[in-house]
This record gives C-alpha cells, structure tokens and sequence, in this order.
C-alpha cells in the first residue's frame, strides 16, 4: 500500500505455541550496569525458546566472546524462523499495563528509512530526538547485518492531539482479533495485542497520519513558516533506529538498484505512540560515573564553567534527605540545581548563568569532556531514582539526578533547536520499557 509518509504494513512475525512471558523480555539496552537482571532473566527462559537467545544485552556488549554471541543468534533467528515464528500482514495494536499507568496504547508498523536521518542538523519526516553517538553504532551494526530478523524496541513519538490515529482503533475491541493477552516477566506489568489487519481501517489510519503531515496545518500548529515536516519523532531507541539506517546504507552499496525499492532492511519495525497519550509518561535519565574521585571532578567542573563565563557552587550534606530537602527549598530561577550522590557524601551542584536551557545539557556538556580527560571514568545511564542511590553509593561511583522535561514540548523544542542532549528523557522507568514480541524479517 503505497503512501506519502513511507508506512509499510509489514508482515510480522508472531511466536505460535509458546509460553510468552518467557518469550518476551525487556528491550537489551536495559541494565547495562546490572548483569544479575539479565542473569535472573537467564534463569527463568531455561531452554524454553525466548528473545533472549536473538538479541544481545548490552550489558555483555564489552565483554569476551562478541563474535560468538553473534553466530549463536544467527543460528537461533534461523532455527526460530523455521519452528516458531509464523508471518502475518498486519498492524499489531498494543494496549500496555505498567506499575505505573493503567494503560499506555500503541500501534506497530514499519517505517521507510528513506524518510530518516540521524546526523546532526538533519531536517528528515522522522526526527532524532537526541544526539547520536556516532561511536555506539559499530557494534550494533556489526549484529543487525548479519541478522535474519529484527525485533523492536523503537517506539516513535507522534503529536496527535486530537486523539485521530491510535486511540479509534481500541474502540469496539470485542470485534478485534486478540493475539495475546500476558503477564510480562519481573515487573513489567500487562500487555495485549491485536491484528488489524482490515485494509479499510489500514487506509483510514494512513490518511489520518498523512494529514498530521499536512504542510499547511504543521505550520499553524508550530507556528513556523518554511520548517521541513517532522511527523515521526524517534522517543526511545533513537541508536536501534540509527544502526537500522546504518545497516540499510551499507545494504544499498551492494545491492543491484532493481532490489532497493521492495528490500526489507529499507524499512525498520516500529511501535507508534501519541505523545497525548495518558499513559505516555516522560521519566528523566540519571547519570552514573564509575571510578572517578569526586573532589577532582567538582574542580574541574568549576573551571569548565567558568570558561563559559557560568558559576559552580555546591553544597556537601550528611543524607540525601537533607541534600534533597535543600533542592527543594532553593529558589528555582534561571540556575540548574543538580542533586548528586558519592558514596557517603550527598550534595547539590548549582550552576548559576548557565548556557544551555536544560539541566541535562549543562551536566552533560561537561561530562563529555571530563570522560575524554579521563579514560579511566566511565558512565551509564540509568532510570530511577533507586537505581541512582544503589550504584552511587557504591565507593568511587558518583550518581546525578536529573529532572525530567515537559513532554509537550519536545516537538517543538526537536523542530527549532534540533535534537536534544542524548539520554534527555525516558518513556517510563526502565521497566516500562518495550518488551520484544513481534520480529520481521530484514533479509528476502
């Protein structure tokens, strides 16, 4: 079904005959500091079949073995192909339960990743939201080129107000065809799944994202004049996109041009979500260093932001309860108040006339340069305040809270300044994050 916006109802592949919460487990670039997550997920699969054998935790990613690990996939994608996975043509609608929302609605479909380009100042119909870290896609590609399927954690980002494209497919849902209906592993929370297969609906669908994409209405709803469209915006999973359009790139230069229009790797698996959605929730991304001395990286903190002609104080507290209480008692102005955690110190960093207009931008400016300096450091990303305190505390690690951004916003904000800071924002906690189900094949 040819369209203006490169949608490609794709034919997905479904597990038949297996116990799905072992099948399904939480998106690979979760926990990449907890390997006992990973080691408990382990246990549980056994050797009932399971995602967890076709993807590569990132938490592994530096460790022995890499090639070895790749041609096990391999061989599992190939096994799965011919024993589990049975293809259907159709959108899949999601409906999601977390310990947080009741429900949190979204709609799978392919992308044309001709429509997508994720370096920097790119003006593309799908958007990054963050800054690609260029150096994190060669191991990603180096796994996806040589994968028979893909599985999606991408979840993109629509600006949908008036509610036109996901929500009217979950009315009259006893006529839909349920496909699954599950708890998933851990905390994870509740997911059914339906096939809209119906090619009326299909349409209907495809117009009404056709006319988000409305270059008249795009401009009155932004209040721009002559900005190229932005329909889809890249929430979660900004790299996985990435090394998907990366890997296609690499398929085009050996691929006669007769194959590149109806090629599988064009196109990457996607779950779409409305930025409006109830149960749409942004959560911040904390920041986690390892092996670092905290006097000598608050020092040159104050030096780099007095280069920028900015002010560093900070304060040093007994708890983090009382480190907490001052961030909220402090007078919230134009200054960026950062909590932080060091093993058995607590503080505050207030940094005064800053320069960028987040939080997440005036620390992660600095890091970037501090982690050059200092190859002995290294950092993560983490989710959750509790995740934060466990690491932090942990002696020679330092933990930063971040506060999380408006989530009407982001379209906007994506639009006229470009991508935001990397790790800017989450959708969810990391236990909220998608958990693989659906695979498509990337290879005829």
């Amino acid at each position: 079904m040819k369209n203006k916006i490169g949608v490609l109802v794709p034919e997905i592949l479904l597990p038949k005959n297996v116990d799905l919460r072992k099948w399904s487990v939480v998106a690979c670039d979760q926990y990449t500091s907890e390997p006992e997550y990973w080691q408990k997920v382990k246990k549980i699969v056994g050797s009932n079949p399971s995602t967890l054998n076709i993807i590569f935790p990132e938490v592994y990613l530096e460790a022995p073995g890499k090639q070895e690990r790749i041609k096990r996939i391999k061989a599992q994608m190939k096994k799965y192909l011919q024993t589990v996975l049975t293809p259907e043509k159709c959108f899949v609608l999601v409906d999601r339960k977390t310990n947080e929302v009741k429900s949190r609605k979204g709609l799978i479909m392919a992308l044309d990743l001709e429509n997508y380009n994720y370096h920097k100042g790119a003006k593309s119909l799908i958007r990054c939201t963050e800054g690609t870290v260029l150096n994190r896609l060669p191991p990603r590609i180096a796994i996806r080129k040589e994968a028979l399927i893909e599985l999606p954690h991408i979840l993109i980002l629509i600006d949908d107000p008036k509610k036109t494209v996901v929500e009217p497919l979950f009315k009259n849902l006893k006529h839909r065809n349920k496909i699954y209906d599950f708890n998933l592993m851990f905390s994870g929370g509740h997911l059914r799944g339906y096939k809209i297969n119906d090619e009326k609906i299909i349409e209907k669908t495809i117009k009404n994202l056709e006319k988000l994409a409305d270059k008249r209405s795009f401009s009155r709803k932004y209040g721009v004049k002559n900005e190229p469209i932005v329909l889809f915006a890249a929430g979660d999973g900004n790299h996985s996109l990435a090394t998907a359009k990366a890997t296609w790139e690499l398929f085009k230069k050996r691929l006669p041009k007769s194959k590149l229009v109806n090629h599988p790797a064009r196109y990457a698996l996607v779950e779409v979500l409305n930025i409006h959605d109830t149960g749409l929730i942004f959560e911040p991304i904390h920041r986690v260093l390892f092996n670092v001395n905290l006097e000598r990286l608050l020092k040159e903190m104050d030096y780099y932001y007095k280069k920028q002609k900015s002010t560093l104080d900070y304060k040093l507290f007994k708890t983090d309860k009382a480190a907490e209480q001052a961030t909220r008692k402090a007078k919230k102005g134009s200054e960026h108040l950062i909590k932080f955690v060091s093993g058995k110190k607590f503080g505050v960093l207030q940094i005064k006339n800053p320069k960028l207009n987040l939080e997440v931008g005036t620390l992660q400016s600095f890091l970037d340069e501090y982690l050059v300096k200092h190859k002995e450091t290294k950092i993560d990303y983490v989710h959750g305040d509790k995740a934060v305190a466990k690491l932090g505390r942990k002696s020679g690690n330092l933990g930063f809270y971040l506060p999380v951004m408006d989530k009407h916003d982001l379209f906007k904000t994506v639009i006229l300044d470009g991508a935001l800071p990397r790790k800017t924002f989450s959708l969810g906690e990391a236990d909220e994050k998608r958990y693989y189900l659906e695979c498509r094949k990337i290879r005829p």
